[in-house]
């Protein structure tokens, strides 16, 4: 059974809400988890998706800042919106779906991004990602023979030398710092999670899924950063079919720093 999970930093969902339709009308995944949807609960624009034929909707949201959202052609059952911190963020949001003969547990994350300054003594933005981070180490890949675990979102890290556009240069820049990969591969690992953008692609491919709004022509200079991730349980990678990264949606009208990425799944 065909199963496929989108998932996309929108950076406000109702100034974005023409390029979301293309998406959906386009790709049409089963699942789109978003982030940074930047909207209140009570504001989030239902209809438009309900019009498109994404009936089943979950949000996490605040106003102004923040917020994920996962939206599905098929039933979804929330279980969670984690609170991480001791911070009242809208960073987090679960559900299980049922895909093929499995009940999959879906994590919507967007992980802060840490300011400027890769200094958690004189950066409390830098201080919170690295304790979110260190949190996540809670979030398992729960699987049985009945079930499995997809974590999905913008995580904010690009945990691999060829993640980024230069190793060296990114080296001391929030997103590719030691302390934030290492802790990073380790929380994956630790998870038991899998990352799945990385399977069966040879490690000096470069893989991106963000240009950043400041380069006065993305195409041309290509500074891009894997900060967009699916990841899953183990006893998924036998039916993982593969994924997209839209690239082409970074050119889109009013588009994103970030694009969409789609996995894909052959569930029996």
């Amino acid at each position: 059974m065909p199963f496929s999970v989108g998932t996309w930093n929108i950076n406000s969902v109702r100034l974005r809400m023409p390029i979301v339709e293309r998406l959906l009308v386009e790709q049409a995944p089963d699942v789109l988890c978003l982030q940074e949807t930047k909207v209140p609960d009570e504001l989030f624009p239902e209809k438009a998706f309900r019009k498109l034929g994404y009936e089943h909707i979950a949000f996490h949201g605040q106003k102004g800042y923040h917020g994920v959202a996962t939206i599905a052609r098929r039933p979804i059952e929330v279980v969670e919106k984690r609170r991480f911190c001791e911070i009242d963020d809208s960073r987090h949001l679960s559900v299980t779906v049922k895909a093929g003969g499995k009940t999959i547990l879906l994590h919507n994350f967007y992980v802060p991004a840490g300011g400027d300054e890769p200094d958690p003594a004189v950066n409390r933005k830098f201080k919170h990602k690295l304790d979110f981070v260190a949190e996540m180490n809670a979030v398992r890949a729960e699987h049985d023979e009945h079930s499995g675990s997809i974590l999905v979102g913008d995580l904010n890290i690009a945990p691999l030398e060829h993640d980024v556009w230069s190793h060296k240069q990114l080296l001391n820049v929030v997103s590719h710092t030691p302390v934030e990969t290492e802790n990073f591969e380790a929380m994956r690992l630790s998870g038991d999670w899998v990352d799945l953008m990385r399977l069966n692609v040879p490690y000096e491919e470069k893989l991106y899924t963000w240009w950043s709004y400041r380069a006065q022509d993305w195409q041309a200079s290509n500074r891009g950063r894997r900060l967009d991730h699916i990841w899953s349980s183990p006893n998924l990678v036998p039916h993982f079919a593969g994924y997209e990264i839209l690239r082409l949606a970074r050119g889109w009208e009013r588009p994103s720093d970030h694009v969409p990425v789609i996995g894909r799944f052959n569930l029996d």
